[in-house]
């Protein structure tokens, strides 16, 4: 019996191939990390390709490939729709008709070519369509440590869905609750993503970050006249101020007439109080409608101690804290790549255990493996890559010296670019392919920002800390391992000696010394944290803990290893290249020290800066 599972998410954003075997995580790639096109919706190819050959396997030892979600629900969900609004949407309608007719409609056929592209023996018997809320609620549930839980979902939009309630135990998901487009929480807040200037399903995070620098002050502006909430959570968009049913952009006339002042332009218009404070407002009436339902749950299922999180709307970090701080549910579980990637995983997995209904064992640490689930290199093939680069490096012995003396570049204030070990899935760096940093220095947060991820200044880094120091560093009492969780940095730690009034600038509030880790430590004094064990990334966190040993914190910076607007390096080439297009002090690669004060100009192919679009 062939017990491999192929997974396929495609055709929207973020696509990505993942593979189980006997419902255990082998291997699950974006598609990006190949193209190098950030959000990449195009069919993985490259990464089934990958899949294959790191499992010297080939497609007749698959047995199902599952596609995420059912494109021909998705089509009916686009004509009721033009039918609802006709004849309103038909600019909309007439642009999006002729792409779904050609290449959307027949998805199975074109999912199909692509898969005989890769290897003609395979049999179109093999391939099926899961539903993209339970792909969705799928990815959370079963690679969790629960036997048992509530499952939220939210996003924007699968085929109509796009929130669900569900409730999982063992092997089996069950769909109890569900609100329909064009009501859609994950929609609401990327329509203020478009407002402020940032780019849909890829700024919403920039929101998050700039929203403690504002007050909300048009919380009730917002329940008032564009969203209505029950108390249990359940919601409804007043369409009258939004576009993306029936037009060609998220937001309508109304909409700027309701808040007075046109969308920001990110190319010319700079980022004032006004845009702090619609992103304070929108975050917190996010927050309030996640918090309603997950109360409403508990509440109607008050013996389930466990919540599971999935969609897009759950890599809001912070609404994610505050649903721990509640303390509704003992333990929380947050698919760490939450987005339509993950839907490929859990396509796999709603096949594996809801359709053959197998027996599911449950791993009490979470069966994601610190969700390094991509390739690595040997130093082998590392040092004949950097031989061809023409790069000049140090070879040390072994993974203890290469710790040893990386803590000591970071505590001499140098950025370094970290490569080790297997590549991670989902949207965060969680040690494997990193850019590092001392969060004790006031200037890194700035330097990082504006030198190397050539970003905005506002933008806020994340602190790993070895997984025992969690309690001495920071509020947070449950593990974070995936950087999905935002809480306050322990008020020990944090400056008394703040020097903020009303007429502080903007600049003024971010550069303030906040705590003794300035660098990661948010301008409300909070850190989307990163708890590193040694059971999944032993020499990342051997690293933390030399860095502790010479600087007495077992706390550094860790941002993911690209530039605005690129996805994340996966090769020792995409690595070096970054390196040297950025103000990057050192690369870290594999038994391989890099510096860049001695490397040859020459080898910079490419200025980082403006190479790829930013978003």
């Amino acid at each position: 019996m062939k017990n491999f599972i192929l997974g396929i998410s495609a055709f929207y954003h973020d696509s990505a191939a993942a593979l189980i075997k006997d419902g255990r995580i082998i291997n699950a790639f974006q598609e990006e990390r190949f193209t190098r096109k950030k959000h990449d919706s195009s069919f993985p190819s490259n990464s089934i390709k990958k899949i294959l050959e790191i499992n010297n396997i080939n497609i007749l030892d698959i047995d199902k490939v599952i596609f995420y979600e059912k494109p021909l629900i998705k089509f009916e969900r686009l004509l009721e729709t033009y039918l609802r609004y006709a004849p309103k949407g038909f600019l909309s309608f007439k642009k999006s008709i002729p792409i779904w007719v050609k290449d959307k409609l027949f998805q199975k056929r074109a999912i199909i070519k692509k898969l005989k592209q890769i290897d003609k023996s395979f049999s179109e018997n093999n391939l099926l369509f899961s539903e993209h809320h339970l792909s969705h609620a799928a990815s959370a549930f079963f690679p969790s440590p629960f036997e048992e839980a509530a499952i939220i979902t939210l996003d924007g939009v699968g085929e109509w869905s796009t929130s669900t309630i569900s409730i999982g135990s063992q092997n089996n998901i069950k769909i109890i609750k569900e609100i329909n487009y064009p009501h859609s929480l994950g929609l609401l807040y990327s329509a203020f993503t478009y407002y402020l200037g940032f780019r849909v399903n890829s700024g919403e995070y920039k929101m998050m970050g700039l929203a403690p620098y504002g007050k909300p002050i048009y919380k009730e502006l917002i329940y008032k006249n564009l969203v209505s909430v029950k108390s249990d959570g359940s919601f409804r968009l007043n369409q009258k101020f939004f576009n993306y049913s029936t037009g060609l952009t998220m937001i309508n006339k109304k909409f700027l007439e309701l808040f007075n002042k046109p969308n920001r332009n990110s190319k010319k218009d700079e980022i004032n109080s006004f845009h702090m404070d619609i992103a304070s407002s929108i975050q917190v009436v996010t927050e309030e409608i996640i918090l309603k339902i997950v109360r409403s749950v508990k509440k109607k299922y008050p013996h389930i101690n466990n919540l599971c999180l999935a969609g897009g709307v759950a890599l809001n970090c912070v609404a994610n804290g505050k649903i721990l701080k509640e303390k509704y549910f003992k333990n929380i579980w947050i698919q760490p790549a939450a987005g339509d990637a993950g839907g490929s995983l859990g396509a796999a997995y709603a096949y594996w255990y809801q359709e053959k209904n197998n027996q599911r064992i449950v791993d009490k640490n979470d069966s994601m493996q610190g969700s390094y689930l991509g390739e690595q290199y040997d130093n082998n093939y590392i040092e004949k890559e950097l031989i061809s680069l023409g790069a000049v490096y140090e070879k040390l012995s072994d993974d203890d010296e290469v710790c040893e003396k990386t803590a000591e570049i970071l505590k001499n204030g140098n950025a370094v670019g970290w490569f080790q070990g297997k590549m991670e899935f989902g949207p965060r760096s969680l040690g494997g392919r990193s850019i590092l940093g001392d969060p004790r220095s006031p200037e890194m947060q700035k330097l990082l920002n504006l030198k190397i991820k050539f970003r905005e200044s506002f933008r806020p880094f994340a602190p790993s800390v070895l997984e025992e120091e969690l309690s001495n560093w920071f509020d947070l009492n449950h593990k974070s391992p995936y950087m999905l969780l935002v809480d306050q940095v322990a008020e020990k730690k944090l400056n008394k000696n703040i020097n903020i009034n009303s007429d502080s600038s903007f600049l003024d509030i971010l550069n303030q010394n906040r705590s003794q880790i300035p660098a990661v430590t948010h301008v409300d004094n909070s850190a989307r944290i990163h708890t590193v064990s040694r059971i999944t990334n032993k020499i990342f966190y051997n690293l933390i803990k030399k860095f502790k040993k010479i600087t007495d914190c077992p706390v550094i910076i860790n941002t993911s290893f690209n530039v605005r607007g690129e996805p994340i390096v996966r090769t020792p080439n995409d690595a070096f290249n970054c390196f040297m297009g950025t103000n990057l002090d050192y690369l870290v690669i594999g038994n391989f020290i890099l510096n860049k004060s001695i490397q040859k100009k020459s080898l910079l192919k490419t200025d980082y800066k403006d190479s790829f679009d930013l978003d």
